[in-house]
């Protein structure tokens, strides 16, 4: 019997080499902050994590019953449909319907996503390609800039604190460069500034996406939690809004499902087709159990939304209290469940990381620096209103004694 020639093994490393679209990939700013949080936690210390929006509220009790029930059925075990179940996509026409006076076609102008974030990414993909050019509002939410670049798509970030003058540097854009570009994103209630709009800037975004021919993808993730009687609009209530782009919505907040990745993307038959086409190669569905569940929260728990949205509203009002008693300078949010607070003199040189890295180190407290959103967030803070009440009035102590270095006072000596 023959035998197969020995390879002797090299000693040299063997070079692994990534796609072009990883390395184009920006430095992920919230590395150092994430593993010193980590670090602070393995050593016992009980750290107040302001930093990622992130509920820690509980879903209403009959969505998880629901979910329970599901679980029974065997045949709920079994691969689903990508473009997730009819009744949940009928559900979903259903409360567009009945809070945005929106009608849409269940069948081919809604696709239910692993939440918002994956069905955003693929849709990048699905539109965008080399040369492509996409318009992200600034600050950014990391994935409107990463989701482009790994669909090999080239990104001009827009400050959209002022939305008015957002859709001025959008026209002026369009006008001025060659290609034009392609797509569009907007994010109101924005993430992380918690810039809110009225109806009319969705309906001079329609006009002007007919006139310079380019889509428009709405990420709506904050469309429940409004605070003071503001309500968010959606971008699909504008006239014509169908013809030019989609919006996404997400559970994760509106009903404290984050971890469930429950999210959909309605409008535009066609951009809504590509999307079905892409997840069709890469995924199965959203597990059906969920799904069912999530029919029941649309359908029965209207009212924890709007209880979720005023606790949200309390827990704002004592996070800014504190950080205005002790000498901040912060904007009440109108909607969103962030405060985007300005630095204060005199560490404002510091910078945002490095000023996020003291406030976790020496106070315990984890808060986002605004640099992880982009040069625009530079010299912001994003602290998410995650935390009860109390838990945040202590953030707020505890970023006053690193600040200042008094002094904590134990329990007792309190008495």
């Amino acid at each position: 019997m023959r035998s197969e020639p020995e390879v002797p093994m090299s000693d040299t490393p063997f070079s692994i080499s990534v796609a072009d679209r990883v390395k184009r990939l920006p430095p992920y700013l919230f590395g150092k902050i994430n593993k010193l949080k980590y670090e602070k936690r393995v050593a016992g210390v009980d750290v107040i994590d302001l930093g990622m929006g992130n509920p820690t509220d509980a879903p209403d009790p009959m969505i998880t019953e629901k979910m329970a029930e599901s679980l029974a059925d065997s045949r709920n075990h079994r691969y689903s449909v990508s473009n997730g179940i009819a009744n949940l996509r009928k559900e979903v026409a259903a409360r567009y319907n009945r809070k945005y006076g929106v009608r849409l076609n269940p069948d081919n102008e809604i696709v239910t996503c692993i939440g918002s974030k994956e069905g955003f990414s693929h849709m990048c993909l699905a539109l965008m390609g080399p040369g492509d050019t996409a318009i992200v509002p600034a600050p950014y939410f990391p994935v409107h800039v990463y989701a482009v670049a790994l669909a090999a798509g080239n990104v001009i970030s827009l400050d959209c604190r002022e939305p008015e003058k957002f859709l001025q540097n959008v026209a002026y854009t369009c006008e001025h460069l060659y290609p034009k570009p392609k797509l569009v994103i907007v994010n109101y209630p924005h993430n992380p500034s918690t810039t809110v709009v009225e109806q009319d800037f969705y309906d001079d975004l329609v006009k002007l996406a007919k006139k310079y021919e380019f889509m428009v993808i709405s990420d709506f993730a904050y469309a429940d939690i409004c605070f003071d009687g503001y309500q968010a609009p959606s971008f699909l209530s504008s006239k014509g809004a169908s013809s030019v782009g989609v919006e996404f919505t997400t559970m994760s907040k509106s009903f404290s499902m984050a971890g469930w990745r429950v999210g959909f993307c309605a409008g535009n038959p066609e951009m809504v087709r590509a999307l079905a086409t892409i997840k069709g190669y890469y995924d199965y569905g959203l597990f059906q159990p969920t799904q069912i569940a999530a029919i029941v929260a649309m359908r029965h728990c209207e009212a924890s939304v709007g209880t979720l949205a005023a606790e949200y509203q309390v827990r704002r009002d004592a996070l800014c209290d504190g950080l205005e008693r002790i000498g901040w300078e912060v904007e009440r949010p109108k909607a969103t469940m962030f405060v985007w607070a300005k630095i204060p003199e005199p560490w404002a040189q510091m910078g945002s990381i490095d000023f996020s890295m003291k406030l976790l180190d020496e106070g315990g407290v984890a808060v986002s620096p605004g640099r992880g959103f982009g040069e625009d967030g530079e010299g912001y803070l994003r602290l998410a209103i995650v935390e009860n009440v109390q838990r945040l009035r202590q953030a707020v102590r505890q970023i006053d004694r690193c600040l200042n270095k008094t002094p904590a006072v134990s329990a007792s000596a309190a008495e």
